[in-house]
């Protein structure tokens, strides 16, 4: 497989913040020298995994700067969706860098998801039955498991959505985040809470398909996270394995940088 540095070096593609195509891994226009570099190879724009990682990486922003890690995420689909994308989840538009055809996640052998072929289905009906199989955690392990997490709460998790905050996520009315402290407290990821969360991502891009989704032939692959140190040299990487599963620990997917010196 090479040099996983020197392969995201020599990569270049479309940045979303001006559509240019540049250098993935460029970082001389930086202020200062960062001391690590993580590189995230996320599935298609409109898939929970790419939303639910950029939230947590806002999440934990300052964790990022004060460990001085720079973030590059290349993802599957188009500059229109990457500016949704990058609107939609505060995520920096000049970090984010598109992939069309899923060309890194190949070179990378990443997991492709199911491959099933039905004779007579096209590709793109294939697509979507392989798809559809993986909801149903069919060649996509922890799927479940995960989805149950976001329903039933997850007392290692952190609180989600903060006691004042208002979700929008129809065909549900207008949630404050105070009404989970009645599902269990506060503190914690509460009963509930994080199904909400993904109910209003899915509103968000259901409603958006086109745009997050241009390509639906690629809705079944997976990413990965590559953590690379000052020299080029990985510390730390993570092959998603199926839907819902794009860190080793979905409680706290980012716990991983608090374990750098």
């Amino acid at each position: 497989m090479g040099n996983l540095y020197s392969q995201f070096q020599s990569l270049q593609l479309q940045r979303v913040s001006d559509g240019a195509i540049v250098p993935v891994l460029d970082l001389s226009a930086l202020a200062s020298t960062p001391s690590r570099v993580l590189v995230l190879v996320w599935p298609q724009l409109g898939d929970f995994d790419s939303v639910e990682y950029a939230s947590w990486l806002k999440r934990e922003r300052e964790l990022l700067e004060a460990r001085k890690i720079v973030v590059r995420a290349i993802a599957i689909g188009d500059r229109e969706g990457g500016q949704r994308f990058c609107n939609y989840t505060d995520f920096p538009a000049e970090n984010l860098f598109l992939d069309p055809i899923a060309s890194i996640h190949q070179d990378l052998g990443l997991y492709p998801g199911l491959t099933l072929k039905l004779p007579g289905v096209s590709p793109v009906g294939n697509a979507w039955v392989n798809f559809l199989l993986m909801c149903a955690g069919i060649g996509s392990p922890g799927t479940l498991r995960e989805v149950f997490r976001g329903y039933l709460g997850d007392r290692s998790a952190p609180q989600l959505i903060a006691d004042e905050e208002v979700i929008h996520a129809k065909p549900l009315p207008p949630i404050k985040g105070r009404f989970f402290q009645t599902a269990g407290g506060s503190g914690f990821q509460r009963p509930f809470e994080l199904a909400t969360v993904r109910l209003k991502n899915m509103v968000e891009v259901l409603g958006h398909w086109q745009t997050y989704v241009p390509d639906v032939q690629w809705i079944t692959q997976r990413g990965g996270t590559f953590l690379f140190d000052s020299e080029g040299t990985l510390i730390y990487e993570h092959r998603d394995r199926g839907i819902l599963g794009f860190a080793e620990n979905m409680s706290q997917p980012l716990d991983f940088l608090t374990t750098l010196d």
